[in-house]
């Protein structure tokens, strides 16, 4: 069934879940659940909008039907824990690539897609400030790349000052053209590699911890056949946390009450770890668990 034209703004996410329909179904799940959602926003009254979003709420029953054994759809800090691991993977990847200066088409659309995942997210709750400005920065560069490279002119990479862009129908993603410029967290500065001259995020996301130079996940899309062997990316190595020795034997320190909110802290870093693992990211993993214990024996972060 053809998208109404007045729901246009919600064709990329339709088309990600299409692209994961089989690789990963909680991303398509939330991807179509958060179009239906920002869809009843857009235009739930007219006969043709009305047609199309009942067509994609049946959809999404269905998915939910066969999905009814995945915590990730039944349990909504594990959804959350799974698009936000997913998104900042593909976000982390395509930075890592841009901030070597290897600009294709790969990286270009893995920035896109994790600003989709991260609009996404909202179906949680309201995103947190560090993810607002990955999703500006993330659909900021993949629309500065993409306009370069059609142009024929070389990107500068790494973190830069963000000038309005937009991007033609090829691609699909249409912006304004004012000055949005990026103000990456101050905790994070640092001039990237390969010519970067800003500052960029990259290890602390929302309490995930994700080390710089993590691997791509394995269905980041393959648009392009692999590079030839004097440009192909050497993964950065992963740095394996230090393991603290006083929470090898944890147990409770004295008398700690710990209230409702502590217990579901503690239950979202495990679900993160849970997330994390997914992707056999044994060190966002393991200092997530370490949260979750600290927190559970002496009460406090």
């Amino acid at each position: 069934m053809a998208l109404p034209p007045q729901l246009k703004s919600i064709q990329h996410h339709l088309r990600t879940a299409q692209e994961h329909e089989k690789r990963d179904p909680v991303v398509a799940y939330y991807c179509r659940l958060y179009a239906m959602q920002t869809g009843m926003k857009l235009d739930s009254k007219s006969p043709e909008c009305r047609k199309f979003l009942v067509k994609l709420m049946d959809q999404l029953e269905t998915m939910k039907k066969e999905l009814s054994d995945n915590e990730s759809v039944t349990q909504e800090v594990v959804g959350n824990a799974h698009i936000e691991n997913y998104a900042l993977k593909m976000f982390l990847y395509a930075d890592n690539e841009d901030r070597s200066g290897r600009f294709h088409k790969n990286m270009i659309k893995s920035f896109y897609t994790a600003s989709l995942l991260l609009d996404v997210l909202c179906v949680f709750g309201e995103l947190s400030e560090e993810n607002v400005q990955h999703r500006k920065y993330a659909r900021w560069k993949a629309t500065y790349i993409h306009n370069c490279l059609k142009n024929g002119e070389t990107p500068l990479s790494g973190p830069i000052a963000m000038e309005g862009e937009a991007y033609d129908d090829d691609f699909g993603y249409e912006a304004g053209t004012s000055s949005m410029p990026y103000q990456p967290p101050a905790s994070s500065q640092g001039p990237g590699p390969a010519g970067g001259t800003g500052t960029m995020p990259h290890a602390n996301f929302n309490n995930i911890q994700i080390p710089p130079g993590a691997h791509a996940p394995a269905n980041t899309p393959a648009e392009l056949p692999p590079p030839t062997d004097h440009v192909k990316p050497v993964p950065a190595p992963r740095g394996m946390p230090t393991v603290d020795p006083s929470l090898l034997n944890a147990s409770q320190e004295g008398d700690i009450r710990l209230t409702a909110e502590d217990y579901t802290r503690a239950q979202k870093y495990c679900k993160y770890a849970g997330s994390a693992l997914q992707y056999e990211d044994v060190g966002t993993a393991i200092q997530n668990l370490q949260k979750a214990l600290k927190l559970l024996t002496t009460g406090k972060e």
